[in-house]
């Protein structure tokens, strides 16, 4: 698919660029600097234009020489924003040094040229800066168009390319999208990344794979595997068979109130109770990554089994973008966690994968189930992780754990459905930690479990903020937990974003 390549060199912004760019109807593809040179030849190749992100790392270093001297070499229109401003402009002969002013937040920019990049901006207009180092000379035979008080090149052109200091990406700059949108005009990129019309393609074209052949779709309630299995079911209609498996990790009410719900949009999954498998093969398993490998697996077996008995020969999955990112199923990506319908998969399989969402993000789904009629109760549904509660049980796993976790879960649900503020929220839940506290029970001494109390709010998944909860909702929450389950004796509330955290606990 034919895209705009955008190369993350680290950049805490960098994903935003790749979804600024597809909410202006291009496609837009995201690779690590640390892909291969192979690979990074040939997406710049099938690219309209490449946009080199920011990152931490000085030019000074010289670690990104190389990359930057191959794209170059490729004669496609770059894009440089802040560190990929500083890269491009050093590999084109220009000087880097250390700010006088650096400069952090809110910056005045005043334009000095009126290029195509800002038709429709003013000419000086507040943007999002971070940066110590700035461009201090353009290179030989580039036109600087823009500066501030700290970046006496804060916008070049060279030719087909362009550097910018400045984040156009993040909220906080004003005319971000428009300066963006002037970037695909000038490179002639094609606005057809429809949503409508993508799905309608993806459709057509599963169709075309699967034929007359029968698929079973792994299938959780959620609204990935929701999503992909209505895309799959309009292309092969009762040919689809879905599957939910019991694995005995769901949430509290789950998986039937998701059967109901999926027989209300025509589907009718088949339920495989394989509880006391799982249980079975996570005893004794403490290390997270290695939970999520043997819980893929082993999802795998039971569904190839069934798959088997119903003579399918395809697997239809709800892997989405960040899936594969986070799996580090991109090449050059690194391996944040395993996702369980991705890296997490047997490579022996005998079942055809089909993944109709593996190129969007979590918001376009959403986008793409209302399309397609999915109910607003699965859409509004908070994710839940594959491995569902055995990724917020730290350390082994057992039974005790898991009732203990649930119903911690489902009090911190209610208080907060009950108390209006679920829409504002990304996910809500509840881990259990492996060490105990002492606490005061009946007026006797009591040793019990850790409850942590995690909520955050996110737009995609790959960043998210703490939810700041109201202090007398969070004392309701502790007070139930440790009053209804008589094993808890201490809860806690988790601060942390996404980064330096993952969402999940584990």
């Amino acid at each position: 698919m034919k895209h705009v390549l955008i190369i993350d060199f680290g950049g805490q912004y960098s994903h935003l660029i790749a979804r600024r760019i597809r909410e202006l109807e291009v496609y837009g593809e995201f690779v690590s600097h640390t892909i291969d040179t192979g690979n990074l030849l040939e997406y710049v190749r099938e690219s309209y234009g490449v946009i080199l992100s920011g990152g931490p790392a000085s030019v000074w270093e010289g670690k990104h020489d190389d990359i930057i001297k191959l794209i170059i070499k490729e004669d496609k229109p770059i894009l440089g924003i802040c560190y990929g401003h500083q890269l491009l402009a050093r590999a084109l002969g220009g000087i880097v040094q250390r700010s006088h002013k650096p400069e952090f937040g809110p910056t005045t920019v005043f334009l000095k040229v009126r290029d195509r990049i800002f038709k429709g901006i003013p000419n000086s207009f507040i943007v999002w800066m971070s940066h110590n180092d700035a461009v201090i000379e353009p290179p030989p035979g580039a036109e600087v168009l823009a500066y501030s008080h700290g970046s006496p090149v804060a916008a070049m052109r060279y030719g087909i390319h362009y550097g910018i200091q400045w984040h156009p990406e993040v909220a906080h700059t004003s005319y971000g999208m428009k300066l963006l949108s002037n970037w695909l005009d000038i490179i002639g990129a094609p606005r057809v990344w429809k949503l409508d019309i993508v799905v309608d393609k993806i459709i057509e074209d599963i169709r075309g794979v699967i034929g007359d052949s029968i698929a079973v779709a792994a299938i959780s309630g959620g609204i990935d595997s929701t999503t992909a299995t209505l895309i799959a079911y309009k292309s092969i209609g009762s040919r689809l068979k879905p599957v939910i498996i019991d694995h005995g990790l769901h949430p509290q009410g789950e998986p039937v109130r998701s059967i109901k719900l999926l027989e209300s949009i025509g589907l009718k999954p088949i339920l495989v109770d394989a509880s006391d498998m799982f249980i079975e093969a996570l005893k004794g398993i403490t290390d997270p990554e290695e939970k999520r490998r043997i819980f893929g697996k082993l999802y795998a077996e039971v569904l190839e089994e069934e798959a088997l008995k119903l003579g399918a020969e395809y697997l239809v999955q709800g892997t989405i973008y960040p899936d594969i990112i986070e799996s580090g199923g991109r090449p050059g990506a690194s391996i944040i966690k395993t996702h369980h319908n991705v890296a997490g998969l047997p490579r022996n399989i005998r079942l055809k994968i089909v993944e109709p969402l593996k190129w969007f993000y979590k918001d376009e789904v959403r986008r793409i189930a209302r399309k397609l009629g999915v109910p607003e109760e699965i859409i509004k549904r908070q994710p839940i992780p594959g491995p569902a509660l055995a990724v917020r049980i730290e350390g082994e796993v057992t039974r005790e754990k898991i009732d203990i976790v649930r119903r911690a879960d489902a009090i911190v649900r209610e208080e907060i459905e009950n108390s209006g503020i679920q829409e504002r929220l990304w996910q809500y839940f509840a881990i259990l930690l492996n060490s105990k506290a002492t606490g005061v029970k009946g007026d006797n001494r009591a040793y019990g479990y850790v409850v942590v109390v995690r909520a955050v709010i996110s737009v995609d998944a790959m960043t998210a903020s703490i939810a700041r909860l109201q202090w007398d909702l969070l004392e309701r929450i502790a007070s139930r937990i440790t009053s209804e389950i008589p094993q808890v004796t201490r809860v806690l509330y988790d601060i942390t974003s996404k980064p330096p955290a993952t969402i999940e606990w584990e």
